[in-house]
């Protein structure tokens, strides 16, 4: 099924929701330039420029060259790419930590 769709019918965090542990959570926003969950994991809904979803460490095409999306906000965005929120557990300190959780998560679930 894969990291996004599991995460959208989700109310825990990602690690609560894959794993049952106690989660961490602390409120986070994106840090700029970072684009980890646009690449780490697989997506199945259909994305302009990319029809058949998009899988797992594929950065997708909606990302500018500072890795922000060109649709963010915009109807035709999936819904279940805002349903991933940043939080301090994920993103860790660096868009490497947020690659390799996610990178895991997407294990646990794909």
């Amino acid at each position: 099924m894969g990291l996004i769709a599991n995460l959208s019918h989700s109310h825990q965090s990602p690690l609560v929701a894959v794993a049952g542990a106690a989660s961490l959570e602390i409120a986070a926003s994106c840090r700029p330039g970072c684009g980890a969950c646009c690449t780490a994991p697989s997506i199945s809904s259909k994305i302009p420029g990319m029809p058949s979803g998009k899988p797992a460490g594929v950065r997708c095409v909606q990302l500018d060259d500072e890795n922000k999306c060109l649709i963010f906000g915009a109807p035709e965005r999936p819904l279940v790419c805002g349903s991933l929120q940043p939080s301090a557990e994920m993103c860790g300190s660096s868009q490497k930590d947020a690659m390799h959780y996610l990178d895991r998560l997407e294990e646990l679930t794909g």
